[in-house]
């Protein structure tokens, strides 16, 4: 920092990473707690010799300015009053002949920092230093984690605890959509090694998270829990119902991006592909910028935390709110490139499936948005979450208002397609008329895998009534066909 800048900071107000203190004659007590905020959020100026009066601020200088600036570092460096040794980069004014002295303290990469007990942990909000509470010094423990808790390996987990219709879905998804992926033919349990789902037969956290059985990841990640809702009006309380549409919870990360990439299908403008888990990597729709902010919600969160992520669509915005700070200022986030994964192996699941950009430039793909839609994406964050916000432009808010108009108004109609679900609504709308057998609906849904069409498509609809088997009592019946039911023309109607 120069004279100048300093100066200049002087006639503005206190800013988040800008303190003055008096310490005329010795430092002053709350310096510390002004040290463990600068330490725990982005780091910050301390400025001695200047005291406020009002809102203004007045240079008195320090009378003995190397016992100040002694007494200062010392206290930093001797590893007695802060939990950690802390360092920092000092400086020397001569203002109006009086001794000014600035100190700036980096954010620390390792948090929390407090001094004396962890009750005087300290943040940063605003102009002014702020108690940390219990759920933010958590997440900056969790965070010293940071980028390796899920590659770790669970004792007592197997093969046997992976969701075997996840991991196939998934597979053929990477045969699809990766096709030169070294690794798409090796036998289930030997692909999981490779990939970092398992390791030496041991299952790892991230792998629990993406492909795990129900009971196993909540065995494991108590917590875990992705939540979607379809919202109709732009807040809570403008909303007429409370939500249109909320997804059920899901076993793993994976189930619950399927459904959440084709509800998000419904609001924006996207090429129709029929794959069971989004779009193709040449697509450059709306929803292929909305699908690198799934992502990175899926990859990104915090799943230790008290929070859970948290997809809202209103008529509006799409907000996607993760447990977890971002751990790059947000300031540099359209300027430069960052890839700090805080589940690296989740985010590698994604990329080999051609579901994730490489490097930090999913934040390119995300910001793609505001050239198709006119609307802007925002970012927002502190110590325990992290949003990303999707505002719509003119013609894609009218649209999803229409789409949200259409859900209230028509109460039937949306408890059917909550019920069937839309993948399910493709599959009824093929068979229509018409009955048809097992290899015909594949080749018109375009999925390879029989068993998903069998246990995610097929057995909803024949459960909920919507379609009927021609060898009722015989499900495997090698000329089995099926049709629609009242029920399932009443629903194509």
């Amino acid at each position: 920092m120069t004279k100048e800048e300093l100066l200049n900071r002087l006639t503005d107000i206190e800013w988040d990473d800008f303190e003055c203190k008096a310490a005329q004659d010795k430092l002053p007590e709350d310096v510390w707690a002004t040290v463990s905020a600068f330490s725990n959020t982005s780091g910050g100026w301390i400025v001695f010799g200047v005291k406020e009066q009002g809102k203004r601020f007045v240079v008195q200088g320090v009378n003995n300015g190397e016992k100040t600036e002694s007494d200062f570092l010392n206290t930093l460096r001797n590893g007695q009053k802060f939990n950690m040794r802390l360092s920092a980069k000092g400086q020397k004014f001569n203002i109006e002949g009086k001794k000014v002295l600035a100190f700036f303290i980096p954010s620390s990469e390792i948090k929390p920092i407090y001094y004396s007990n962890p009750i005087n942990t300290f943040i940063r909000t605003g102009s002014g230093d702020r108690r940390a509470t219990e759920t933010e010094v958590m997440a900056m423990m969790r965070d010293q984690a940071f980028g390796s808790k899920s590659e770790q390996v669970v004792e007592g987990t197997s093969f046997e605890d992976l969701n075997k219709g996840s991991l196939e879905t998934y597979r053929n998804h990477i045969r699809n959509d990766n096709p030169t992926f070294p690794y798409k033919d090796l036998p289930d349990e030997q692909f999981c090694e490779k990939v970092g789902i398992s390791r030496n037969g041991l299952l790892t956290i991230g792998g629990i998270l993406m492909l795990g059985k129900r009971d196993i990841v909540q065995r494991y990640i108590s917590n875990f829990w992705i939540d979607y809702l379809e919202i109709p009006g732009k807040s809570l309380a403008e909303a007429r119902v409370r939500y249109t549409y909320r997804m059920q919870e899901q076993d793993n990360i994976w189930e619950s991006y399927q459904i959440i990439i084709q509800r998000l299908r419904n609001f924006v403008d996207a090429p129709y592909k029929a794959l069971p888990n989004g779009v193709g990597i040449e697509d450059e729709s709306q929803l292929y910028a909305l699908r690198e902010g799934l992502t990175n919600c899926c990859a990104h969160a915090d799943y230790f935390s008290p929070m859970h992520p948290t997809i809202r669509v209103f008529t509006n915005r799409i907000e996607l709110q993760n447990p977890g700070r971002f751990m790059f200022p947000l300031t540099e986030l359209r300027t430069q490139i960052h890839s700090i994964p805080r589940n690296p192996n989740i985010i590698k699941f994604f990329r080999y499936a051609k579901l994730g950009e490489n490097a930090g430039y999913g934040i390119d793909k995300m910001l793609a948005w505001e050239q198709l839609t006119k609307g802007k994406v925002e970012f927002a964050g502190d110590l325990v979450s992290s949003t990303i916000t999707y505002w719509f432009g003119d013609q894609v808010g009218d649209q999803v208002s229409d789409q949200v108009s259409d859900q209230v108004s028509d109460q039937a109609r949306e408890q059917a397609r909550e019920q069937a679900g839309v993948q399910v609504l493709k599959l009824i709308d093929i068979i229509r008329d018409t009955t048809i057998s097992m290899d015909e609906l594949q080749t018109k849904l375009n999925i390879s895998s029989r068993r998903y069409v069998r246990m995610s498509l097929l057995k909803p609809a024949i459960d909920k009534g919507y379609v009927l088997r021609s060898y009722p009592d015989k499900p495997n019946h090698p000329k089995q066909r099926y049709y629609l039911s009242e029920k399932g023309l009443k629903l194509v109607k």
